[in-house]
């Protein structure tokens, strides 16, 4: 039997260690289960039977919580690295636990009787748990403020059934969230309303304490309902705007159009989401996030500029656990991402990062609701350049995105 015939498709692959092929590709780019071969003509991946033991490893590590850059430490490092990024991780654990169950109590009052059921055009059961989450990932990237009286199309909420999904999208222009849901039944559509976004989280406030909810799109005017049992909410009246996808709806910016339109990105970052949020939080001038280490010197970033060599402060009591520790100039070191804005003490943070070193900047108020909206411990920033958006996604939900709008850096915030 030649190589070619001992080596499994990536389908195959997937099965047999517990994973998706999209989690495999994602592990791929993040340089943590790589391939054994790649066909250069179709791009197809192969996998050894030999990788089963790691990939089954991986997939224990993801599902115990575990952030990339450490699992990368239990799988690669030495022996005592990956028993202390275990032993720290099951300290935080044991310290969430009590918020969690206090969280989920809180969740789970008895819900109210209410009216009876509605006729639609279309129709979906969706978890309500998950209805909830994709409205309160979203509804923050809806327009306010004088953003809102400009543009009041873009303080609304779109909701879209349409060839068995349901898609909630946000944007203000500066930025733009599309959570995808596939409900368990659909039929009818396609329906595109536009939902007032308080009006969007009251249902979702609703929905979180339902099993199953059953959502409905009325046919001849821009009405919603959820059912659960028989209980029923509405959207109030004055929050809906549509009419299957009439004037009111078309008047939203094409969000397919904007996705399609995006390059591929030339950097991937891949660091800890709690940790990136932590450090961004607080800071009211523009953030810089600065990539270096890997190497020795700095490499050349998004601008065509040198990346300048990062020397990392030792990790102090209170800190942010990915802080890295001391790296003198010059020496080879590990990727590290530095945010800054010229006012407080910066922060660095260990990461995974594809491309050469990269520096871009943020207006915090925009990037940190996207970075609080995402799920799992990882955050992955796909960067095609320093003036276009970013997207910004997580390992363990693709079907949440988040579009970010990099600003001009003032050089100052370094």
């Amino acid at each position: 039997m030649d190589d070619s015939e001992a080596l499994l498709s990536i389908g195959t692959f997937a099965r047999r260690v517990g994973l998706t092929p999209s989690a495999l590709r994602f592990y791929d780019d993040c340089g943590v289960l790589r391939p054994a071969r790649v066909d250069g003509v179709t791009g197809y991946r192969r996998y050894g039977a030999g990788q089963v033991a790691r990939a089954v490893r991986l997939r224990q590590l993801r599902e115990a919580g575990l952030p990339l850059v450490d699992v990368a430490v239990v799988l690669d490092g030495p022996e005592d690295a990956a028993h202390g990024v275990l032993r720290a991780h099951l300290e935080r654990m044991r310290r969430n636990e009590a918020e969690a169950r206090a969280l989920v109590e809180r969740l789970l009052p008895e819900a109210p009787e209410g009216a009876g059921p509605c006729r639609a055009w279309a129709r979906a059961r969706i978890g309500g748990a998950e209805l909830a989450s994709a409205v309160r990932q979203v509804a923050p990237a809806a327009a306010t403020g004088k953003a809102r009286e400009r543009h009041p199309v873009l303080g609304h909420v779109l909701l879209e059934l349409s060839a068995g999904e349901v898609r909630w999208v946000a944007t203000d222009r500066y930025r733009l969230a599309v959570r995808v849901l596939r409900p368990t039944e659909f039929e009818g559509g396609p329906r595109r309303v536009l939902i007032g976004a308080e009006a969007a989280r009251g249902l979702a406030e609703w929905a979180v304490r339902q099993r199953t909810v059953e959502l409905d799109c009325a046919g001849d005017e821009a009405e919603v309902r959820l059912r659960s049992g028989t209980d029923v909410r509405e959207v109030p009246d004055g929050c809906a705007a549509g009419r299957g996808g009439g004037a009111e709806a078309a008047a939203f910016p094409d969000y397919r159009l904007m996705l399609e339109g995006l390059e591929a990105g030339r950097h991937r970052l891949i660091v800890g989401r709690e940790a990136l949020r932590d450090a961004v939080a607080g800071r009211a001038r523009v953030v810089s996030l600065s990539v270096s280490g890997g190497g020795t010197g700095g490499g050349e970033d998004a601008e065509g500029g040198r990346g300048e060599c990062v020397v990392s402060r030792e990790t102090a009591p209170g800190e942010t656990a990915g802080v890295s520790r001391e790296t003198a100039p010059g020496a080879p070191a590990e990727q590290t991402l530095t945010v800054s804005d010229g006012g407080r003490e910066p922060v660095r943070l260990r990461l995974i990062a594809e491309g050469s070193g990269l520096r871009i900047a943020f207006d915090p108020a925009v990037l940190l609701p996207a970075l609080e909206a995402g799920v799992g411990p990882d955050v992955l920033l796909e960067v095609a350049s320093v003036e276009r958006p970013v997207v910004v996604r997580s390992a363990d939900q693709g079907s949440f995105t988040t579009l970010v709008m990099p600003v001009r850096r003032s050089g100052t915030e370094d």
